[in-house]
């Protein structure tokens, strides 16, 4: 066997990516911390509550997460969302099923990706800003077009396919189990594939990894660019569904600064914000640890400032465990 068919414990420490097992392991403790500290924590209502806080910010972070693999942001994926549900809620006004309104909805959210799209790939706007801009565009549009009316989805059918079973006693704790959790784990099973099993995944990682050389190889990077947003709008538009679920009413400012929720999970999942590296299994187990950081403080009495400074702690320590694992990798490319 020769010298370089062996490694030793020390080499096989430093090649391993530890960051790989920090939201993994802050989910669990935190799991284990609010089960012994949290009033009635351990329990399946709270499992339901964890659940139920989880599926709609999930969607939106599977799709962001293919933005920041590229180095890119999107922070109109909560405008967008909410935007599509508007005109969708409208459609049900002019005599439309609900059906078709939750289409028109995913494809007026698609649309904004697309835009999103266009302008940082073909007219090469840097992303912070572009989709800053449609985040404020979004949001004016909704309440223009509805005259900041409320949209209400109450469709039964629609509640029982896209939220619980139903109301019925005899069912237990099936009737209040929500179904969106079965919904995101189909919807992660395929963008897991397009991800890591396809020419549209491998060209994302490429253009992340390094956009220029991309495209010297010949890859059309701005055709797939513009691709990863409108994809990204789609998996907003498929959160404002089940946002319309859970919630009923719709009103245009409801989605401002869920991007964010999103955006966090992605970054404790570990996925670099520098680009060229993520996971959407991370990204999962990002958008629970949150949840259980959420609903555990709501169990301890604490108010909804202390879930938001406790989630922004927790993606400072996942943002710098990012940055020195970028800086320990630039250190053994030069030796």
């Amino acid at each position: 066997m020769s010298q370089t068919d062996t490694k030793t414990p020390m080499a096989v420490s430093r090649n391993f990516d530890w960051q790989k097992l920090f939201a993994p392991l802050v989910m669990v403790l935190l799991y284990i911390f609010f089960s012994i500290f949290g009033n009635n924590f351990f329990s399946v209502e709270s499992l339901v509550n964890v659940l139920n806080a989880s599926y709609f910010i999930g969607f939106m972070a599977l799709g962001v997460t293919f933005v920041i693999i590229t180095g890119g942001i999107d922070l109109s994926l909560g405008t967008t969302m909410i935007c599509g549900m508007l005109i969708g809620g409208m459609a049900q006004n002019w005599g439309w099923s609900i059906w078709a309104s939750l289409t028109l909805g995913v494809a007026v959210s698609t649309a904004i990706g697309l835009l999103n799209g266009l302008m940082i790939a073909y007219l090469k706007l840097p992303p912070f800003i572009a989709t800053l801009g449609t985040q404020m565009m979004g949001m004016g549009f909704g309440a223009i077009i509805t005259k900041i009316t409320t949209m209400r989805y109450t469709d039964q059918t629609f509640k029982r396919l896209f939220y619980k079973l139903g109301n019925e006693e005899s069912m237990g704790y099936l009737r209040s189990f929500p179904v969106g959790i079965f919904w995101l784990a189909a919807v992660f099973l395929v963008a897991w594939v397009v991800l890591n099993r396809t020419k549209f995944g491998r060209y994302t990682f490429a253009m992340g990894s390094n956009f220029e050389a991309a495209r010297l190889s010949g890859i059309r990077t701005k055709y797939w660019l513009a691709l990863v947003y409108t994809l990204c709008g789609f998996f907003s538009g498929l959160a404002g569904i089940f946002f319309a679920a859970v919630y009923t009413t719709i009103i245009p400012s409801t989605g401002n600064g869920l991007e964010l929720l999103a955006i966090a999970g992605v970054v404790i999942g570990g996925t670099s914000m520098s680009g060229g590296t993520g996971s959407l299994t991370g990204t999962l187990i990002g958008v629970f640890t949150m949840s259980i950081l959420r609903t555990g403080l709501m169990s301890m009495g604490l108010q909804g400032q202390w879930q938001t400074f406790m989630t922004g702690a927790v993606v400072i320590g996942a943002v710098l465990l990012d940055q020195y694992r970028v800086k320990r990798s630039n250190m053994v490319k030069k030796i």
